[in-house]
């Protein structure tokens, strides 16, 4: 058995948000227009990310489309997409990345063996050979900002030229992504949770 893997980074560890959502009160009528396009909840909540994110309306307005672009429109397979944006939440220690991210990943076919092992990284047992290189290639893009010539050959075994962009794209969103929730401390929205994720109290959400 593998060790389980330690992110390499610690958030703040602030237990309450630096930023709350903007409360419906304050909503302007282009708030409410570009808070129209999110995605919602069950029961017509909006994720805490983005009334919070759309305290910037413009960036908000910008961040939308490319990260609808990334998780909804892209090239990679659903799974092999949610075991990259796990790892990279588990690396980032985001507590609300991994919980939001957990019942995508179920839906796309990732497996309770898969979350556990993505906790351990890509020197787990069970992992495909293709799924060990991409958990490898958000560690290297986690800890140096590259792939290793190992880790891009072995990839491009599996991909073209579209797909090796997404992937180094990908991780990189939910890096940004990140950091905007460690800086600003969203909360983890009701009915959500983190089951696997393994920051103890270190985290807050």
């Amino acid at each position: 058995m593998s060790e389980r893997h330690e992110p390499r980074h610690e958030p703040a560890g602030q237990t309450r948000p630096r930023l709350v959502p903007l409360p419906e009160e304050h909503w302007d009528a282009r708030t409410r227009k570009l808070l129209a396009g999110a995605a919602h909840d069950p029961g017509g909540r909006i994720p805490n990310i983005f009334t919070t994110l759309v305290r910037h309306p413009d960036l908000y307005e910008q961040f939308m489309p490319f990260g609808g672009q990334l998780l909804r429109r892209g090239r990679l397979p659903a799974r092999l997409r949610e075991l990259l944006i796990l790892r990279t939440s588990c690396n980032t220690g985001t507590r609300y990345e991994w919980g939001r991210h957990l019942t995508l990943a179920k839906a796309a076919g990732v497996t309770d063996g898969d979350i556990n092992r993505i906790t351990e990284g890509p020197e787990a047992p069970g992992w495909t050979d293709l799924e060990r290189h991409l958990i490898r290639a958000a560690d290297e893009l986690n800890s140096g900002a590259t792939l290793s010539d190992a880790t891009w050959e072995a990839l491009t075994e599996h991909f073209g030229d579209a797909e090796l962009i997404e992937i180094v794209m990908l991780v990189g969103q939910y890096h940004m992504v990140a950091f905007f929730l460690n800086a600003t401390g969203v909360e983890l929205d009701p009915g959500f949770d983190s089951t696997g994720f393994t920051e103890g109290d270190r985290n807050h959400g």
